[in-house]
């Protein structure tokens, strides 16, 4: 059979996840995301591996940005397929990348207005990645697909999409490749989200894939479950409450925003936290979370039990919602105890870094972490411990108590991923493993292959493995 992978991201890394499948009729990608972590931030840049005109479709996962954040420039460079996502996924994904268009165009003039009064160049261009003119060229190429319906990709490739637990509308894709009498199977896992958790589904298993290509984020390590989640934020909200400092929240705009706003909620209404201020100052996340709203169906029996007693984690006293420049830059005076939820979850940019630059050097804040803090990016520096930290071009001490709550996590851990496995019935061909650091994947493919005999690949970035 003419069919290979092409592993074009998350190969060895966390973030920029892309799949380029070739069969003997067509290509297309599995997600289309943006590097993040710093020492791979150049790859956004790089040409696609191939024409983006010569594409047929894009399968997208879900919408965090590492998924689809590269659907602009892959449009701005001549794609006009499909993308193929959940309703869920196709709504949130408009809102990520218009903000992170804007995003890229305030950086890309600010760092030229910085480069120019210090007299010297970036390591990357002083022009957007993308502008919001590519994004609204991009969105009328989404088209929506159930969990559970199965799309026509090109003549002789199927995609069908499932439930990945992980975030809102996120999928699993099975892509089944037609070759006059033989067929293969192709599970992409994208993120694998957890059971038992709070609003969403537990993630779909499969039967009988030829071939797997999942990821490997915690592949390496559990989660804790001795650790309570509500009685680590009751511990950090009172004391941070006792010392009269802010509580600072770097948070992903989907799900670990609208999960915070869920504790919250129930710890207050427990009455196990005093009442305070809550402000999620994020024009995106505010967005995201009316999206929520509108997708009552895709939440799990306890979450719907919950809005059925008339009561929702989106509203609750204390709770603001901050949409302007000008109310978030009101935040720098407040007085007492509040918390700020802000993006980005890694630090990586928006208004969280003007709470940070606001907040870390005060010994009486928190800066409280409650998602994956990717290598190289600025949030990954504070929770290993950095004593001094570059912020808009200014160093500023760590003076802050920096508290983490690993519970949190969208992400399977190793023993999910196991438990995610062991329902299919016949070994694969192959299992790909990626989207973890270098370490957590190989330590994954060590497992599966030496204690559970499976043929376990962990594929180098930019690497072509055909199937056979």
């Amino acid at each position: 059979m003419n069919l290979s992978l092409t592993f074009c991201g998350a190969a060895r890394n966390v973030t920029g996840s892309r799949t380029l499948v070739e069969t003997a009729k067509t290509r297309f990608l599995v997600d289309c995301g943006m590097h993040q972590e710093r020492d791979f931030l150049s790859r956004n840049w790089e040409p696609f591996r191939i024409p983006p005109r010569e594409l047929k479709a894009v399968l997208l996962t879900h919408a965090h940005l590492d998924h689809c954040g590269l659907l602009p420039k892959l449009v701005a460079e001549g794609f006009r397929g499909d993308i193929v996502c959940t309703p869920a996924t196709a709504e949130v994904a408009k809102i990520i990348l218009q903000d992170s268009a804007k995003l890229q165009e305030e950086d890309a003039a600010y760092k030229k207005k910085r480069h120019m009064k210090e007299g010297r160049r970036g390591p990357h261009p002083e022009i957007p990645l993308y502008t919001g003119a590519d994004v609204e060229k991009t969105l009328p190429l989404f088209k929506t697909v159930e969990y559970g319906e199965t799309v026509v990709v090109a003549q002789g490739v199927t995609a069908t999409y499932y439930d990945a637990g992980h975030v809102l509308g996120s999928a699993m894709i099975r892509v089944v490749v037609t070759e006059g009498t033989e067929e293969r199977r192709i599970v992409f896992s994208g993120d694998i989200g957890r059971w038992d958790r709070p609003m969403l589904e537990d993630p779909h298993t499969f039967l009988n894939p030829d071939y797997v290509v999942m990821e490997s984020t915690y592949g390496d390590r559990n989660h804790d479950e001795n650790r309570d989640i509500k009685e680590e934020l009751t511990s950090i909200v009172n004391s941070a409450v006792a010392a009269g400092g802010h509580i600072i929240v770097p948070s992903f705009a989907l799900q670990r925003s609208q999960e915070m706003l869920y504790y919250l909620n129930e710890l207050l209404l427990a009455k196990r936290i005093p009442p305070i201020p809550a402000y999620l100052d994020s024009p995106m996340a505010i967005r995201i979370t009316e999206v929520f709203k509108r997708h009552e169906r895709l939440f799990d029996t306890e979450m719907r039990e919950f809005l059925k007693n008339g009561r929702s984690p989106f509203d609750f006293p204390g709770l603001r919602m901050v949409q302007t420049t000008s109310e978030s830059k009101q935040l720098n005076y407040l007085k007492g105890t509040a918390m700020i939820i802000a993006g980005s979850g890694m630090v990586t940019g928006g208004r969280i870094k003007h709470h940070l630059s606001n907040n870390i050097s005060r010994p009486e804040a928190t800066i409280l972490f409650i998602g994956y803090q990717a290598v190289g990016t600025l949030g990954r520096h504070i929770v290993d411990g950095a004593k001094s930290v570059r912020i808009f071009g200014t160093n500023h001490a760590v003076r802050a108590r920096i508290a983490r709550i690993h519970g949190f996590s969208a992400h399977a851990d190793r023993d999910d991923l196991i438990r995610w496995l062991s329902s299919i019935t016949k070994n694969p061909r192959r299992i790909f493993v990626n989207h973890g650091e270098e370490s957590a994947s190989r330590e994954f493919a060590r497992l599966l292959g030496e204690e559970k005999g499976l043929s376990v690949l962990v594929p180098h970035y930019g690497q072509t493995v055909p199937l056979d």
